[in-house]
This record gives structure tokens, C-alpha cells and sequence, in this order.
């Protein structure tokens, strides 16, 4: 890591807004082409950062972008449902439709955006200034964002994947999807796993060897054992679907046969290969709203997480067992009685972590002096509808039950109860727990309100009659539903349909409001408190939003919530013993101005990680037209690799304005950070 030493001026760690600037320090060596950008301020200072926080919000945003997309794709599914022999979407659009739509949803907003909140508040978190490999970070931001934008455009270079998010073999050879549509899907899902795979290595090391002093890791927040234990399941999980990819990739622009029948291959290698990947997956897209979750309901409920230990290693638990239960997803394929009855005790076994949780959550509320602000109604929230997903989850362990309802839309309703009612919900908790800290304003509480009340009905409309439709017999991803077999009464298909289709504009009428919540917010003049939920963690011992720096004194942890422990101390009362405030969040951060170090190291900004990155889709976009243009894309590649090799250790001042002066240590750290 590159990195610049920031000089010993004291009077500029302590808040002397009066202290000069120092003079940046200039390489002795000739920088040659490689020269450093400084620019702290405009479009240079986001593009070439490599600051954890920033890289955070660009994830952030290019991910509700996403969502935004995915939703969209999600409505027009819905339309062409609401009636039956609709014409909203042709069949093959349908197929494009709703494979882009998963894809979008899994890979382009839930990922990334539990991406989002990992690099910005796990450094934070563990006391860190910043990840281990920030160039690294910045890499893996740039991959996300390219290898969307490559896959996204396939709409309008020959039509999108139309194979389903599963891409099952033979549906997915070029018999019978001869457009490039399944190609775009295959290589932009390699190179956002690229990103998912640094990323993951990244805050690992982070997290294991960046914690600060005395955060031994029974003393790390939730949220940060679940991101641990999701990156591990990313490191593990990537390489998989990457070897599933790259055989299909040469199945369909090389005439391999990896999953040909006809030339003595198996197709049940893929989906083999697909669900060691896609189980683990779910987790993965759960456990980071399962950490969020699990720092709300404590600050919010006035008390400290029931049973943290518990928490923690049924998190873990969850991590280990679910590598063992991808064929539930084949028991319609004829793998056989021991390997079905293996994997339905699986399937039953990984429920009881989960249970641990829930559990622990509801012990967490129950006696808590409760404070039912939205992003504690949006954690509550999670608890009751992953609880209905998980309760039809268990029905699958029965082989019997599941074969009758796979590929019926019992499945989609149970999958959107999980992913939906736990993923999602948990997030917008995280949005609205975190928006002050991030930003230094509150996000307006009564359109928070409608938003949270909106998308929790309207999640149970659209998928509760999913059940009802699956269990009646009505395929997933069947285009139209003939008038003739809607059914009368209750089992009326046609009127299931509808309230679902009612139900998806509901929950995108919850998410307008949050993005006009968004815009309302940003145009208030009032800031927020520094600690306005009376928070547990370290991440909220900093100013809001954070010093480029972060801590300007690495703190020093000795028990576990350690910000509420510096908050308040245990007297004894005629009454009994009870916490009494003995500080507040400003003095505390007065403290740690006052001790700030001597000496800050922070990285450099680089633009060479966007060169890199940027590689990868002319490659893709070679294998899919011409090889030709494969091979300026690899050496765009290595131009990137040696750019970045060479890369000076410090920072090039051409472009260095000083900040004026008063402008604080915040603004001048800017100037190196």
C-alpha cells in the first residue's frame, strides 16, 4: 500500500482551526508518467479515491441505481401478469425480463450494497483508519460498476440473458439461446465476482489484522462478525461459480462440451456447480442485513444484545452448515434416496442457528425500553417476514413437499420473503440507522414511516398470494395464465395475480418515498446530533461525517459496546445498581481530538485501479464480437498492472492547492488522504 506520512504538527490534530498547513512532502525521485492525482476537491477526488468512506457511498449509489433498475424490471413481470392472456411482454422478453431481474436484484444492489455499508463502517467499526489494501478497494468498486454496466448493455446489443438467474443447462446452449444474451450474463458475472472476490479478501485482513488495541474478537460488533463470516463464505463461494462460468463461457464461443449430452457430458454438473455457489449465496446476501439488524434492535430497545455469544456463533453456523444443502435445490432431479434424505437433514439442521437469532432478537426487545423509530421498525420488520420465509423454507427439507413445489411459484414466494423481507428490509434499517453518521442529517422520520409501512405491506400482498398461486399449480415463469384455469373463490388465480401485481406498485410506491426522503434531506440546513440514537459502537465516536482520517487517536477498546461504556458508568442507587451519563458523545470526541496522533498515515489516490478494471470489459466484449479487441483489452490490462507496480509511494503537488486558512485538519488531511 502506498502511503505518505502526514508531518508532525500537533496544533492541527488537536483542532486548532488557526494552524497553518503544513507542506506537502514531494518525492525526491522523477515520478516519470506515473504521477499520483491530488485533487481533494471535484470529480478527481471521488473517481481516483481510494478512501474507504467514499468508495462506500459510490457503492451505495451505483447500487440504489440498480435497485431502481431491478425494480422497474420487477413492475413490468408483475404487468404482464395482471390479467390473464396479457401481451405486456412478448415470451422472449418475459424470459429476458425476469432473468435480468434476479440477476440485477442478487449481483447489482443486495451484494454490493451490503458492500456499501462493509467498506464504509467496518474500518470504522474495528477502530481502523482504513481497509488493508485501499487500491484494492478501489479495484473492486470499479469491477462492480464496469461489470454492471457491460451486462446491462446487452439490452441493446442483441437482447439479455433470457436463461433464468440459474442458467440451467441445456437451456442455457446456443440450440437454444443463439442471441449473446447468455454471454454478456456469463462474463459480467465473472467480473463483478472478481470485484466480490478482492473485496472479500480485503476486509478480512482488515478485520483480523487492523482491529484496534484491546478489540479481541469477542469484543467486535455484529455487524462485523456477520460481514467476516460472509466474506468468508464470498472466498470460498466466488472461485465455484467462476469455474461454473468460465466451462460455460467455452461451451458457448470455444464448441467445448462441459455440459453437452449429446457428447457424454452431464447437465447436472452446472446446476451442481451453480448451487455450491447459490446456497452459500443466500447467506451471504443475509448475513450482512442479520449484522444490521443486530446493532439496531440493541440501540433501539435500550439494552445490549441478549446473548451475543450465541448470536455470534450461530452466525458462524450458519456460515459452515449452509455449504451443505445445495442439492434441496435438485430433489426433482433423480439424485437418489441417500442423497436426498443427507441433504433434507441438512436443510433441517440449518434452520436451528437461524432460530438461535430470532430468538435472540426477540429476548433483545422483550423488557427494552423501546423506541419504534423506522430503522427499528424496518429491524422488526426483518424478524417477522424472514420468519414466515424461513418457516415455508423448512417445508423443503421434506423431499416429498419440495419436489411438488419446485418451480411453482411457492418457491418464488418463499425466496422473496427471504431475500425481500430479510435482505432488503434489513438494509433500508441500515439506511436509516446509519444516514447521520454518513452524511451528518436525519433522514425525515414521517416519510420514513409511509416508507416502512408501505413496503412492509406491500411485500406481504405481492408475496403472500404466491403461495396460494404455487400451491394451485401455477409455474414460475410462465409468461401468461389462460382465463380458462383461473380457478373460482378463494383459488382464483386470476385475483391472486392481481393483488400481487397490487402489492409489487405498493413496495414501489414505499421505495419513491424513500428516494424522495433522500432529496428532502439532502436540502435540510439542520444537522444532526453527533450521537442522535444514544449508539453502542465505535463507529459513532467520530464526527458525522467522518475525518478523512477516521480516529484521530487509534481508541483503545476494553469491553465490548465500548462507545456506551464510555458514556456511561454502573453506580449504586438505594434502588439498586443503574447506569448513569457520565459523558457525552462531543466530549468524547473532544478526548480523542485533544490526544490525536503525531503522525497519520493515509493512501494516496490512484487512478490506476479504474485502468485495470476497465480492461476487463473490453476482453469480454472481444470474446462475444471479436477476439481483436480481446487483445487491446489485455493490453490495457497489463499497461494497468504496470502502472500500478510503479506507482510512486507519495503524492506527485502539481495539482495541490493548500486549503485556506481555518480550514481545520479534516480539510487538509483531504489534501494527501
Amino acid at each position: 500500500m502506498a502511503i505518505i506520512e502526514r508531518p508532525a504538527t500537533v496544533p492541527a490534530f488537536v483542532g486548532d482551526a488557526s494552524a497553518s498547513p503544513p507542506a506537502l512532502v514531494t518525492p525526491t525521485a522523477a515520478l516519470g508518467a506515473f504521477k499520483r492525482p491530488v485533487s481533494t476537491t471535484g470529480w478527481k477526488s471521488w473517481v481516483f479515491t481510494v478512501d474507504h468512506k467514499k468508495l462506500g457511498l459510490m457503492y451505495g449509489a451505483v447500487s440504489l441505481f440498480f435497485f431502481l433498475v431491478g425494480g422497474l424490471e420487477a413492475l413490468l413481470i408483475r404487468l404482464q401478469l395482471a390479467a390473464p392472456d396479457n401481451t405486456v411482454l412478448s415470451a422472449d422478453l418475459y424470459n429476458q425480463m425476469f432473468t435480468m431481474h434476479a440477476t440485477t436484484m442478487v449481483f447489482l444492489f443486495v451484494m454490493p450494497m451490503a458492500a456499501a455499508f462493509a467498506n464504509y463502517f467496518l474500518p470504522l467499526q474495528v477502530g481502523a483508519r482504513d481497509v488493508a489494501f485501499p487500491r484494492i478497494n478501489a479495484l473492486g468498486f470499479w469491477l462492480f460498476l464496469f461489470g454492471g454496466i457491460f451486462l446491462n448493455t446487452s439490452w441493446v446489443l442483441g437482447g439479455a440473458a433470457d436463461g433464468g438467474w440459474f442458467m440451467y443447462s441445456p437451456n442455457s446452449s446456443p440450440l437454444f439461446s443463439p442471441s449473446h444474451g447468455i454471454d454478456f450474463w456469463v462474463l459480467g458475472l465473472q467480473i463483478t465476482g472478481i470485484a466480490s472476490l478482492v473485496g472479500a479478501i480485503n476486509l478480512i485482513v482488515t478485520i483480523i489484522n487492523m482491529r484496534a488495541p484491546g478489540m479481541s474478537l469477542m469484543r467486535m460488533p455484529v455487524f462485523a462478525w456477520m460481514q467476516l463470516v460472509t466474506q468468508f463464505l464470498l472466498l470460498f463461494a466466488m472461485p465455484v461459480i467462476t469455474v461454473a462460468l468460465f466451462l460455460l463461457s467455452f461451451q458457448r464461443n470455444f464448441g467445448a462440451a462441459f455440459f453437452d449430452v449429446e457428447k457424454g457430458a452431464d447437465p447436472l454438473l452446472w446446476q451442481h456447480l451453480f448451487w455450491i455457489f447459490g446456497h452459500p449465496e443466500v447467506y451471504i446476501i443475509i448475513l450482512p442485513s442479520f449484522g444490521i439488524i443486530s446493532e439496531v434492535l440493541p440501540t433501539f430497545s435500550r439494552k445490549p444484545l441478549f446473548g451475543y455469544k450465541f448470536v455470534v456463533f450461530s452466525g458462524a453456523a450458519i456460515g459452515t452448515v449452509g455449504w451443505g444443502v445445495w442439492a434441496h435445490h435438485m430433489f426433482a432431479s433423480g439424485l437418489g434416496p441417500v442423497s436426498v434424505a443427507v441433504f433434507s437433514a441438512a436443510t433441517m439442521l440449518v434452520a436451528i442457528p437461524t432460530g438461535v437469532k430470532i430468538c435472540n432478537w426477540t429476548l433483545t426487545l422483550w423488557g427494552g425500553k423501546l423506541w419504534f423509530t423506522t430503522a427499528m421498525n424496518f429491524a422488526i420488520g426483518v424478524i417477522v417476514l424472514f420468519t414466515i420465509g424461513g418457516l415455508s423454507g423448512v417445508t423443503h427439507a421434506s423431499a416429498p413437499a419440495d419436489t411438488q413445489q419446485t418451480d411453482t411459484y411457492h418457491i418464488v414466494a418463499h425466496f422473496h420473503y427471504v431475500i425481500v423481507g430479510g435482505a432488503v428490509m434489513g438494509l433500508f434499517a441500515g439506511f436509516y440507522y446509519w444516514w447521520p453518521k454518513m452524511f451528518g442529517k436525519l433522514l425525515s422520520e414521517r416519510l420514513g414511516k409511509w416508507n416502512f409501512w408501505l413496503m412492509f405491506f406491500g411485500v406481504n400482498l405481492t408475496f403472500a398470494p404466491m403461495h396460494i398461486l404455487g400451491m394451485q399449480g401455477q409455474p414460475r415463469r410462465m409468461v401468461v395464465w389462460p382465463k380458462k384455469l383461473t380457478g373460482e373463490g378463494f383459488f382464483n388465480l386470476g385475483f391472486w395475480n392481481q393483488v400481487a401485481t397490487v402489492g409489487s406498485f405498493t413496495i414501489a410506491l414505499g421505495v419513491l418515498i424513500f428516494v424522495i426522503n433522500i432529496f428532502v434531506t439532502a436540502k435540510k440546513v439542520e444537522k444532526a446530533p453527533l450521537d442522535p440514537w444514544d449508539a453502542r459502537t465505535l463507529e459513532w465516536m467520530t464526527a458525522s461525517p467522518p475525518k478523512e482520517h477516521n480516529f484521530d487517536s487509534i481508541p483503545t477498546v476494553h469491553a465490548l459496546d465500548e462507545f456506551f461504556h464510555r458514556k456511561y458508568e454502573e453506580v449504586d442507587t438505594e434502588d439498586g445498581p443503574r447506569l448513569v451519563r457520565v459523558k457525552s458523545a462531543e466530549q468524547i470526541l473532544a478526548e480523542e481530538e485533544a490526544a490525536g496522533d503525531a503522525h497519520i498515515h493515509l493512501p494516496s489516490p490512484s487512478y490506476w485501479p479504474i485502468v485495470l478494471a476497465f480492461s476487463l470489459p473490453v476482453i469480454a466484449y472481444g470474446v462475444i464480437f471479436n477476439l481483436m479487441l480481446s487483445v487491446v483489452g489485455a493490453g490495457i490490462m497489463i499497461l494497468g498492472l504496470f502502472g500500478w507496480v510503479l506507482e510512486p509511494s507519495v503524492a506527485d503537488d502539481s495539482d495541490y492547492d493548500p486549503p485556506a486558512e481555518g480550514s481545520g485538519p479534516s480539510k487538509e488531511l483531504a489534501s494527501i488522504g
